[in-house]
């Protein structure tokens, strides 16, 4: 089954952060890795503990995009960031998760 991907507002605006190609790679990763089975956990994907950026984390180099998957289907990317060697950075702001 193909899941349809939607960005929120807020992921949209985090990408707006970053370079062109680094938005082409982060968009590149997100349409590869959560259009079929973003449910399972492979070596770039994996499941969160609760916390408000999302449910599932997918790490490509050094950007992480935080999505949950609703209404069976549909694949909601919440926020887009990038790590920085333990720190998460989302639009220039440090991130606790």
């Amino acid at each position: 089954m193909k899941y349809r991907i939607e960005l929120t507002e807020d992921a949209k605006e985090d990408l707006s952060w970053f370079r062109v190609h680094e938005r082409r790679i982060i968009l590149d990763a997100i349409k590869a890795n959560l259009s079929y089975e973003p449910l399972i956990e492979t070596r770039h994907r994996k499941p969160l503990e609760e916390n408000p950026l999302g449910s599932w984390e997918l790490c490509v180099q050094k950007y992480r995009v935080f999505y949950d998957v609703e209404q069976g289907d549909l694949v909601k990317i919440g926020a887009i960031g990038h790590k920085v060697h333990n720190t998460l950075y989302v639009r220039g702001q440090e991130i606790e998760i």
